[in-house]
Order: structure tokens, then sequence, then C-alpha cells
């Protein structure tokens, strides 16, 4: 039994492009991570959330190996994390940290021989990279000339030139204008769609409902929820009904007194009334438009998706009561 779940372990190792098992780290007293496991799809974009202080730039540190844990296990590309592995990850930490007297293209050249590249090869991605972002003559330009947000474009490339298996962005949006939110947030969905595995650690829930396919929410140091996107908005959200319905007049609640659902809100839009509904545990769509039809037209009927940011404020608020 112990060699068949090692074995399956294993295997979902190899699927994945990071895999972390019962992940511990503490500082001076302060735990940081509380056994955390998780899986990062390769090929995906994976959304780690969390309030500040949970515990994601620890966990992203560890993976790049600028700490390590106390216990637990990391795997990378199928195997236990190496240092060798430093080489096909591409990190771009909340702090940035770019030289700020070194010219541009002198300090990109330096950093893309830290990750092992050659000469000839950096200069070829480097060139790629500046051209595809309209930055040809900011090689010989200093950051102290840029503003933050074009540092902050520099300094994605420097990140990416390497061509990594997988990419960790700490809030990669931070300094950006909107149109400039736009082009990174392309180019990162280019990368992923080259085969790319993705980490995006941000507090954009717009970003994360947009672009992540799966993600992990951790609080005070524990995983509190991970999987699919989709999945977990249907899960942790609450199961409102819109009806759109017409009627001499706005239905209102007392008629439906010993309805199997509660009426959260009531008014009008696009020519028809609106209702919003919480079904009762157990009562399917069907039964619940049973008992409204007696009384209105129904013009169309759909199920209200919470927004990420209301899961996520919804998970730490009912975490931080337990």
């Amino acid at each position: 039994m112990v060699s068949a779940l090692s074995s399956f372990f294993f295997y979902i190792c190899f699927m994945n492009i990071l895999a972390t098992k019962n992940v511990v780290k503490r500082f001076e007293g302060h735990l940081a991570l509380d056994k955390v496991s998780l899986e990062v799809p390769r090929g995906k974009i994976f959304g780690l959330l969390g309030p500040n202080g949970a515990g994601k730039t620890t966990l992203l540190r560890i993976v790049n190996q600028i700490t390590a844990p106390d216990s637990g296990s990391v795997f990378f590309d199928g195997r236990p994390l190496a240092a060798k592995d430093v080489y096909s990850i591409g990190y771009l930490p909340e702090e940035r940290g770019l030289y700020k007297k070194m010219k541009i293209g002198d300090q990109a050249m330096y950093l893309a021989k830290l990750k092992g590249m050659t000469h000839a090869k950096a200069l070829e991605s480097l060139k790629s990279w500046f051209i595809r972002f309209e930055i040809q003559s900011w090689w010989n330009r200093k950051i102290t000339e840029l503003s933050k947000g074009m540092a902050q474009k520099v300094q994605f490339v420097t990140t990416v030139m390497h061509n990594p298996m997988l990419l960790i962005l700490d809030e990669p949006f931070s300094g950006f204008d909107p149109i400039n939110v736009e082009v990174i947030r392309n180019e990162i969905s280019r990368l992923r769609e080259q085969g790319t595995s993705v980490i995006l650690s941000t507090h954009n829930m717009e970003s994360v409902e947009e672009m992540c396919d799966q993600i992990a929410l951790i609080d005070n140091a524990r995983l509190i929820a991970a999987g699919d996107l989709h999945e977990i908005r249907r899960i942790h959200g609450d199961s409102h009904l819109e009806v759109l319905y017409k009627a001499t007049e706005q239905v209102s609640e007392p008629t439906f007194s010993n309805a199997p659902f509660t009426i959260v809100s009531n008014g009008e839009k696009d020519g028809s009334y609106r209702m919003v509904i919480e079904p009762q545990k157990g009562y399917s769509t069907n039964e619940i438009l049973e008992a409204l039809m007696p009384y209105m037209t129904i013009v169309a009927v759909s199920e209200i998706i919470p927004s990420m940011r209301d899961i996520f404020i919804k998970l730490v608020n009912k975490k931080g009561g337990n």
C-alpha cells in the first residue's frame, strides 16, 4: 500500500510542473507555512492568492531556493527540486531589483548569463524582446532615467528572456497603466499558449478571473482552497438565481411566504422585473420555477456566479472566524 501511494504521488508530480507536499516554514516563532501541499499543472496559469502576510511570498521564495523549508518536499518537473532548476524558472518578485545606475542592456546581459545563457543566445533573446516591447532605444539608458512602468517592462523582459519552463510572477501589474497592464497580460497568455507554466500571485481579482485556469488560496499559513477556478466559484459561492419576469406589477415577497426560496432583491432590469432569489437546500431550479410561474411570466433564468473577489473575501473571513 505504501509503495502504491508513493508511486501515485510521483505520478501526480510528473503530471504537474510543480508540486509541494506538507511544506512547513517558521521564522523566529512565526509559522509562515503550515503543511502546504499544492499542484501546479503544466502549461496553465495558476493563481496563488491570499491576503498580505498569508505565506504566498515565503512559498515562492522556497520554490526559487532563496530559502529552504523546515520540512516537507518540493518537486519540479517530476522530480525533487534541485539547484540547477533555477535555470528553468523565471521569477519576478514583488520587490523589484534592477541596478539603478547600470546601463539597461549591460545588466540584462549580466542577468541572462546568471540564468546560464551564452552571450550570443542572450543577445538574440534580448533583442527580440526589446523589439517586441518597442524599447530598443533603452539599451544604453539607466533605470534612473525611466518611469516606474518603464522599469517594470525591463524587469519583465529579464524574467522571461531565458524561456523558462515555469514563470513565477508576484504582483506583475504593479506600477503599470491600464494599457501596459493589457500588454503584459497578453504576453503572459501568449507564453502560456507556447507551453510555459505560470504562477500568478496577485490581488488583482479581475486578472485572476480572466487569466487563471486553477487557483490556490492561502490564509494564515494554510491552504484553504485549491482547484479549478470555475469549480471553486461554484462550490464556495452563494447559490443565487436571477429571474427576469413580466407581471402586471412587481410581485411582492409576501406572495411567496411558504415558497422554497428567499428573495434577496427585487427590482427592474431592461423593461422587465428582476428578482434575485436564494433557493432552499435540496430544491432544484425546476421546483423553484414551478413555485414562481403562477404569479408571473418568466422571461429568463440564470445562475449568478460570484466573482473571485467575493469568494476571496468570504473564504478569508470564514477562516478568520474559526
